[in-house]
């Protein structure tokens, strides 16, 4: 087994005064060349939108686009046609393929609002753009890690992407232990505390910190306190 690990405080940082963005991996203005992407994962950006601001209508290609909100309500609107608004609970994938364009919108004038977005790396290049979303309840993540996102045409649950990638969420009561066991030989995991403390194979992690490992059939996960908790199965 191989093991990165990532503390939240050497993550990328840049504030836009609308925009608080965190970025695990190279993104925009930062640039790491140790930390460029984790397989197909590519982005991974830890976003506070002000109230009533939001990003522009902007293009995307051949990306794998999925965003899992926190806080707050953000509006989206595609050349798709689709207008939908993502709150806490949902996630949301849209497949750019031969190319899209979308804006992302803080819905409300009165909270800020936070969420997560996540670039994958597609199986296939220019594919037709298409766009899902889904709600998970917070009790069926409850002391579980809970598929939200899964291969397109697979029987499991979640929203789908073009990409061999596994998602789960899980809210987890403190001394909870659980598993994760890997669907395929090629693939990697990147784990990422959203909240709390917890162990993944022994490696102790904290609040927003990130590990990367590689060379290995299962997880074992341990919380030290209440704790939530993104896994992302990917190839690497």
């Amino acid at each position: 087994m191989k093991t990165i690990y990532h503390k939240a405080a050497t993550r990328g940082h840049a504030n836009h005064g609308w925009l608080d963005s965190w970025h695990t991996f190279s993104f925009a203005g930062y640039y790491d060349p140790q930390r460029t992407h984790f397989g197909a994962l590519r982005v991974l950006n830890d976003d506070t939108v002000s109230a009533g601001m939001g990003f522009g209508t902007h293009p995307h290609d051949n990306m794998e686009i999925i965003s899992i909100p926190l806080l707050g309500e953000l509006e989206h609107q595609d050349s798709m046609g689709n207008k939908q608004v993502i709150k806490q609970g949902d996630v949301q994938v849209m497949s750019a393929g031969t190319g899209i364009q979308h804006s992302e919108k803080n819905r409300n004038h009165d909270q800020e609002v936070r969420f997560f977005q996540i670039w994958v790396f597609p199986k296939e290049r220019n594919i037709a753009p298409r766009y899902d979303q889904k709600h998970f309840s917070e009790e069926e993540k409850k002391n579980t890690l809970l598929t939200v996102v899964s291969p397109l045409g697979s029987n499991d649950p979640g929203v789908q992407i073009h990409q061999d990638a596994w998602f789960s969420l899980g809210n987890l009561d403190k001394d909870l232990r659980l598993s994760y066991e890997l669907h395929s030989k090629k693939n990697g995991v990147y784990v990422f505390l959203i909240e709390g403390e917890a162990s993944i194979n022994g490696e102790r992690l904290q609040r927003r910190d990130g590990l990367a490992v590689t060379d290995t059939g299962s997880l074992s996960i341990e919380a030290h306190s209440d704790a939530s908790i993104l896994v992302m199965e990917v190839p690497v």
